[in-house]
């Protein structure tokens, strides 16, 4: 067995007009997040870990910004095909643990459907993914309400040779 583990971050301000979508779930709130994809901080960060966990680089390698076929795309799509490397390189997804900081909205109502869509995608039962949300008690930029982040840690395995 080849045991490997991944961490990841990202950060994204608040823009009006765009939906809220995190961890594949449209979230009710009035504002969404800014970015060139759906901007989904919670999948970003999941895609980070699980691509430095298999020692693929990170989510600009790729996927970039500057790419104008991953505008608007929902990261979903970003995390299918990360999983995808992943998976050539003969690895699979133990568990993800993943925290969003953000004020504002609550975010427990939608917890259990973030853990069962990103599941879906990696191709693991919900078991193996756990989802947090926490506040800053409103210190620093996802305090004030200007932006909200994510971090994530997966655990992969394989019984093949990893490169």
């Amino acid at each position: 067995m080849k045991m490997r583990i991944g961490f990841g971050y990202d950060v994204h301000g608040f823009e009006e007009g765009r939906p809220f979508v995190l961890g594949g779930v449209r979230i009710d709130f009035a504002k969404g997040l800014a970015g060139h994809s759906d901007a989904d901080v919670l999948v970003h960060a999941i895609i980070d870990s699980i691509l430095g966990a298999a020692g693929l680089g990170d989510i600009g390698k790729h996927f970039p910004p500057s790419d104008p076929a991953y505008k608007d795309i929902s990261s979903l799509l970003l995390l299918e095909r990360a999983m995808s490397a992943v998976k050539e390189r003969g690895l699979e997804v133990v568990n993800v643990d993943a925290t969003i900081v953000c004020e504002e909205p609550r975010l427990a109502p939608y917890i259990a459907a973030m853990e069962e869509r990103t599941a879906g995608v990696m191709g693991c039962g919900p078991e193996r993914v756990n989802i947090k949300a926490t506040t800053e008690e409103g210190l620093g930029i996802t305090g004030s309400n200007m932006a909200v982040k994510a971090y994530a840690v997966s655990l992969l395995d394989g019984m093949h040779g990893v490169r």
